[in-house]
């Protein structure tokens, strides 16, 4: 598992909002902190305060395609300067005791498709392991991922490394068959955990068994929402919390019937009391609902 990335330059500022990220606990572990940055010095500064909370690994981001991170020369806006990018990750291998690894992307866009030749360099230099998101900085999240070139990495003699594929796994049967079609020594999930959590026992269970898992119970899903809610209002404070957590009650809920309402009440409380009422409401309602026959006929919620 990862935090949330870093900017170095926050950090080193010792900006607030930077330090709480690197709040880490041993039930979370193994767990890597990731930082992003443009600049050599304010990269090799944080890893070392990064090394003070001991986490069990460093990942410098060279993949965020976000507009604002890449303006400032950092995530996939180091795409466009290979050599910095070498520079910058030699830097951080040099400053910290801790394993180094990267996240990046095929490249900055169709033209510069260059991962094979940054996976050599990035080896050379001392990272342990690399993670390659199968899209360019140009693309962002748009079209189908494309883990050829993850796969020519993973093959080429020189590369002695882990390395993970990234994009577009969503499901347990497309995990299983991207790791074999592709070799990879691992994959990474982003954003089909949101929301999702337990996409990742469902992966694991498939690939040891073959056998899909039922999926979560509607119990599951309140608890998660709840512990991710309470979490949220410890960590920034009700009114932040309360914002922060609105998108995500979709992802949490997707497909339920009704869920809509339930949604729809969820983003206009107000107050942490009004969004707990709202769960228990839903847990007496769908748990209701279980036992009549449409329903548990739902692909959703298993009887």
């Amino acid at each position: 598992m990862y935090t949330e990335f870093i900017s170095s330059e926050g950090l080193i500022r010792d900006a607030i909002k930077s330090k709480k990220k690197l709040d880490i606990f041993d039930y979370e572990r193994p767990i890597g902190i990731q930082i992003f940055g443009g600049d050599e010095e304010a990269l090799s500064l944080s890893a070392k305060i990064i090394e003070s909370t001991a986490p069990d690994l460093l990942d410098i981001n060279f993949g965020c395609p976000v507009k604002k991170v890449v303006c400032k020369g950092a995530g996939a806006g180091v795409l466009k300067d290979i050599d910095l990018m070498v520079k910058l990750t030699r830097a951080v291998v040099k400053s910290t005791s801790l394993p180094v690894t990267v996240k990046t992307r095929l490249g900055w866009d169709d033209d510069s498709k260059n991962i094979e030749t940054v996976a050599e360099r990035l080896q050379d230099v001392g990272i342990q392991a690399l993670s390659i998101h199968g899209r360019t900085r140009v693309q962002m999240y748009k079209g189908e991922a494309d883990w050829t070139l993850i796969r020519a990495v993973k093959n080429n003699p020189r590369i002695q490394i882990p390395i993970f594929g990234n994009g577009d796994i969503d499901s347990p049967q497309k995990a299983l068959r991207y790791k074999k079609e592709f070799g990879v020594d691992g994959i990474m999930i982003g954003r089909a955990a949101i929301g999702n959590p337990w996409i990742f026992r469902e992966i694991k269970h498939y690939m040891a068994t073959g056998e899909i898992l039922p999926p979560p119970t509607i119990h599951e899903r309140v608890d998660s929402c709840k512990k991710h809610f309470n979490f949220a209002l410890k960590w920034k404070g009700e009114k932040l919390g309360l914002l922060e957590m609105r998108p995500h009650y979709a992802s949490y809920f997707k497909g339920l019937n009704h869920a809509k309402e339930f949604r729809t009440q969820l983003v206009t409380a107000d107050q942490s009391e009004g969004v707990h009422q709202i769960f228990n409401r839903m847990l007496d309602y769908y748990s209701a609902e279980e036992t009549k026959p449409e329903f548990s006929n739902s692909p959703l919620l298993p009887s």
